[in-house]
């Protein structure tokens, strides 16, 4: 998402401007417009660990009782992470207490990055953070298909040729609408040309194709052997539907709830306020009535009983608990047990409504008492003599409800409980035992009898707990036992179970446990669950077991092996030795003795061979080798280390993923360097100042070249003395994120004027951009791309010194690009810039725009938008030769 400077404005420029629209995530635009998203203010980071304070005491309870007195079950579509309209969710969720399920089909890691220089899969985990933080605020499930964000693209038949066609998406789609399933289906994107980025079209696409395609036995039968019943959701609804196109349905989500105490779309922006490599800290909430319009595009309800204006999704469905049994059609009398049961259970609901306001603890043991009997009905539903489709939907509905009693009356009776390990990195190591403590506190005003807590271990994990009793608890007290837990030699690791060999080249996930597929990450594996009686009515509780710091328990290599940075550039035919460095860790608790070697290309050679490491408990360290390549030839090559301790080899390490307000999850990759030699000629004795901005590897892939490179600090930028370097460099965004460098502009204009060298690259914020005016000649940035990474290139002035010195620049020299060939073009400029590149997407007009050069002055200024942030780590030669040249430009040998 990016923000709009105002919700009129913005409209008259959607509707004014089709070449805007050619580059413009149009959903998310309109997801601004209808949560009312443009310009910053960033909300406080929230304990990840603990609940909201939407779900505790009474704001939780009155939510939790909303949820119990409905059926609702609604699935929402999106590509990507920020595409949701949090504010639909959250007064579906929250507000109405419907069961909410987010769909997205892949994890964000083809986007930019406006936190750190973290891209592709490793963003991808991040984003996964990002979202399900939101998902808190919003109140819903989340899960995700296989298919990857593999960058911009602007047609969905591109998204499917990348995806491997359609079944790959679709068919994960339709298991999760088969396993949620969900009466409404409403997707993001109308699967058009009005979605904008091919994979929103992708998205609606799939959507509209997974309504129907869920239903049929004959569409992925291998997933009906597994045991899932066909599903066919009842209505879908699409969304980028403007008001004054006549919605099916029109939903305020400016309206306040008072339990919430503010607007549902308030709430969901403090969700979305989460989603920071996105840029989402910097906006803010206008006043005024939002609205989420919708159209009904598929319905099998019979006719007339959707009407041409509707109230809710849900119009024309029952989504009570009696209308359960109403589903069941001619198969009703076959389960006659079941309507009066439901009847029971929903007058449970309502008399536990009646009490919370007073008195929570009566409403409490009235929810038990729902409960006890949705458990009984659960039972006799298992035994009836229904088809197989009626009673998965009937278990369906019966299990949530079970959940949400259970949850309810813990709310009510302020209980509380929690799986600690005394473990304050919370990162457990095969053959580790630990001692865990459950404690479950009573915070309400009835006294309850704790009767057992028990762990649920993955097999072969084995736990003790001595003299384990019923304990009852009065209020303001707390039970605790204590666990002492082994984790087997052979334990699983807590790795993601979605992978890519090469994820320059592929866009789609191999999966490397069908288990989970679709949950947004892997299962903590430590659980429990305490049962209690009050009254003699029984309750349970569950936790997942976390650390000290709060983080979830999770099972890593004993060892850590990181080669750093992952991916090394080099000039090939050069002579000298390559520093390879690799980040050791030791994970378990006692200090190791070990041996670190490295494996490289046949006729290369490192010194030392190997190298003994001593590692102290929880600790690292950082060894160096020198390798040497005398046949050093343009192309990859690899070099791999390994740790052997024990008899054991350590191949893979990993980093942990984390952020205050997101809680932590971890990245793997094999123990590999990828070494791309290449053809480059440096000039010698150039010195560079590089200007980070939202986060780039460029500076350390300069500096593996053998360019000197000074990575300028803050006060660099606004006193330093700039003339000591020929060439300067913004890095990516560099305007949008450092409010010292839009200060500092006219002092880097100088420093051009004097002589220097000034390269812009690529800035997301165009409207702020514009409008500061930091070229030096009128020009305007847009939101014009080149999505293709094969797209045809153009050298506008081939006989310039540009593409001469120091490297000779070719049409080869395109070939092999990742990704895109540039984004944020410039789309107008004064006469004074010379257009040097130009390039387009398959059936659109050459875009000159991404390369332009000025004198100014006695220097030269340079605005690229051309995407070397990420050739240069890719090592892609070309893109390295003509990036050589633009640092190389304003100094070439007279």
């Amino acid at each position: 998402m990016r923000h709009p400077t105002g919700v009129a404005n913005m409209k008259a420029k959607l509707s004014g401007s089709r070449k805007l629209l050619a580059g413009l995530r149009w959903a998310s635009w309109l997801a601004l417009i209808a949560l009312g998203w443009p310009v910053s203010a960033q909300t406080p980071a929230p304990d990840p660990y603990r609940p909201l304070p939407y779900d505790t005491g009474k704001a939780g309870l009155e939510q939790m009782l909303r949820k119990l007195g409905t059926t609702a079950r609604l699935l929402h579509t999106t590509a990507h992470p920020d595409d949701e309209d949090g504010g639909m969710m959250t007064l579906e969720s929250r507000g109405r207490g419907a069961t909410v399920l987010l769909l997205t089909l892949n994890r964000g890691e083809g986007g930019q990055n406006k936190t750190s220089s973290n891209l592709s899969d490793e963003l991808g985990v991040l984003r996964t953070l990002e979202l399900l933080a939101s998902d808190r605020y919003y109140d819903v499930e989340q899960r995700f298909t296989r298919v990857v964000d593999y960058g911009y693209s602007k047609s969905a038949e591109e998204a499917f040729a990348k995806w491997q066609g359609h079944d790959v998406a679709l068919a994960d789609m339709v298991r999760v609408i088969r396993t949620f399933r969900p009466d409404v289906l409403v997707s993001r994107f109308q699967g058009t040309s009005r979605d904008g980025h091919g994979q929103h079209q992708a998205a609606g696409i799939l959507s509209r194709e997974a309504f129907r395609a869920a239903a049929d036995p004959n569409r992925f039968p291998e997933q009906i052997a597994q045991g899932l019943a066909p599903w066919q959701p009842k209505k879908l609804y699409i969304d980028n539907i403007r008001r004054e196109e006549n919605p099916t349905l029109s939903l305020e989500t400016s309206q306040r709830d008072e339990v919430l105490g503010k607007s549902y779309v308030e709430v969901a922006f403090e969700g979305l306020g989460r989603q920071l490599s996105q840029g989402a800290g910097e906006w803010r909430l206008t006043p005024g009535p939002r609205f989420a319009n919708y159209k009904l595009v598929d319905s099998v309800l019979a006719a007339g009983t959707a009407a041409a204006r509707e109230q809710d999704y849900f119009d024309g469905i029952d989504t009570t608990l009696p209308g359960l049994a109403a589903r069941l059609g001619k198969e009703e009398s076959k389960a006659a047990f079941l309507r009066p049961a439901l009847i029971e259970i929903e007058s449970r609901v309502t008399e536990a409504k009646m009490a919370a306001g007073s008195d929570p603890a009566k409403a409490g043991q009235i929810l038990l008492r729902g409960l006890q009997q949705v458990r009984e009905l659960v039972r006799r539903v298992e035994r009836a003599s229904l088809s197989v489709a009626a009673k998965a939907d009937l278990l369906t509905h019966l299990r949530t409800k079970e959940e949400q009693f259970d949850k309810a009356a813990a709310l009510a009776l302020g209980l509380e409980f929690r799986l600690e390990a005394e473990s304050t990195t919370a990162m457990l190591v095969p053959g580790q035992s630990f001692r865990l403590t459950a404690r479950v506190a009573n915070r309400g005003a009835r006294t309850i009898e704790v009767k057992q807590v028990k762990l649920d271990l993955p097999q072969r994990w084995t736990a003790h707990v001595s003299g384990q009793r019923a304990r009852t608890v009065a209020p303001g007290e707390e039970a605790r036992v204590e666990f002492e837990v082994k984790v087997p030699e052979d334990a699983d690791i807590t790795r993601p179970y979605w992978r890519r060999g090469d994820p320059e080249r592929e866009s789609v996930y191999t999966v490397d446990d069908a288990g989970p597929v679709g949950e947004p990450l892997p299962p903590i594996p430590v659980r429990g669950k305490a049962t209690y009686e009050l009254g003699g009515l029984a309750g349970s509780l569950d936790a997942a077991g976390r650390g000290k710091s709060g983080r979830p328990l999770a099972v890593v290599p004993a060892f850590s092996v990181l080669p750093e940075p992952p991916a090394a550039v080099v000039v090939a035919g050069r002579n000298g030795d390559i520093e390879v460095r690799v980040a050791v860790r030791n994970n378990r608790e006692k200090p190791a003795d070990a041996t670190l070697r490295l494996e490289v290309p046949d006729g290369w050679s490192a010194a030392p061979a190997a190298q003994a490491v001593s590692l102290p408990a929880n600790g690292s360290m950082t060894c160096t080798f020198l390798v040497s390549a005398p046949e050093r030839m343009e192309g990859r090559h690899e070099i791999r280390a390994g740790l052997e301790h024990q008899g054991h080899v350590y191949t893979e390490g990993f980093s942990i993923v984390e952020r205050e307000d997101l809680g932590a999850s971890y990245f793997f990759r094999p123990a590999v360097q990828h070494i791309r030699a290449v053809e480059v000629a440096v000039p010698e004795g150039l010195k560079i100042g590089y200007v980070m901005g939202a986060g780039d590897d460029i500076p350390g892939i300069l500096r593996q070249l053998g360019l000197d490179v000074t990575e300028l600090s803050p006060a660099d930028v606004s006193e330093g003395d700039l003339s000591r370097y020929q060439t300067v460099i913004l890095g990516i965004r560099a305007y949008d994120v450092r409010e010292d460098v839009r200060r500092a502009n006219r002092r880097l204009l100088d420093y051009v004027e004097k002589g220097g060298t000034l390269i812009v690259q690529y800035n997301s914020e165009w409207e702020q951009f514009n409008s500061g005016n930091y070229m030096p000649y009128p020009a305007r940035v847009g939101r014009v791309r080149v999505a293709t990474e094969e797209a045809p290139v153009e050298i506008l002035a081939p006989e310039d010194v540009l593409f001469r010195y120091p490297n000779q620049i070719r049409a080869r020299d395109f070939e092999g690009w990742v990704q895109e060939r540039g984004l944020y073009f410039m789309e107008q400029w004064d006469e004074r810039y010379q257009p040097l590149l130009a390039s387009h997407d398959p059936g659109e007009p050459a875009l000159p725009g991404g390369l332009l050069r000025a004198r100014y002055g006695k220097g030269t200024y340079i605005f690229t938008g051309y995407s070397f942030f990420r050739q240069l780590p890719a090592g892609v030669p070309g893109a390295v030769r003509l990036f050589v040249n633009l640092l190389s430009a304003g100094h070439e040998p007279r």
